[in-house]
This record gives structure tokens, sequence and C-alpha cells, in this order.
């Protein structure tokens, strides 16, 4: 009986002192974490890609209405244009029953 409780004691061992060499050589072999910098911060990320689709917009809207509507690409800014391209998009829908 005593060579059993030897034999499973030494099994025990074995088995403990391999899962504490398997630790050791995972500290060992992991590499340490790299500290990630980051140089623009997410709020000033959203700020520049808010202001980045407005210039584009207006870009856009001066090549749309210069180029392919044949018209002075600067006058996109002045309030009688977009006037003047609101009432043909409602010319063509009903009006409100009032």
């Amino acid at each position: 009986m005593e060579n059993i409780d030897v034999q499973s004691e030494t099994r025990q061992e074995r088995r403990q002192q391999k899962h504490e060499n398997t630790k050791e050589e995972k500290q060992r072999v992991r590499k340490p974490k790299k500290l990630r910098v980051k140089l623009i911060p997410i709020w000033l990320r959203i700020i520049i890609v808010l202001v980045l689709v407005v210039v584009f917009f207006l870009i856009g809207a001066m090549i749309g209405y210069g180029v392919i509507g044949e018209g002075s690409p600067s006058d996109v800014f002045k309030p009688s244009t977009w006037s003047h391209i609101t009432d043909i998009i409602d010319e063509g829908t009903p009006a409100e029953a009032e």
C-alpha cells in the first residue's frame, strides 16, 4: 500500500513540476506588450472626418454645378441657386392640402 501512495505522490509531484515548468517557459517566451501611443486622439479624428466630409461635399457641389451643370462653380454658394434648385424639385411634387 505504501508503495502505491509513494507512486501517486511522485506522479502528482511530476505533474506539478511539469505545470510549473510550462508556466515559466510561457513567461520567458512571451514578448512584452507594446504600448500603443495614439498620435491623434479620437475626438480630433472625428472632427477631422466631419470637416473633410463638408469640404468634399462643397467640392462635389462645385464640380456638379460648374462642370456637369454648365454653370459657374462659385454660384453654388449663392442662396438664390439653392432656392431655384428647391423650386425645381418642388415643382414635380403635389402641393400639401390644407
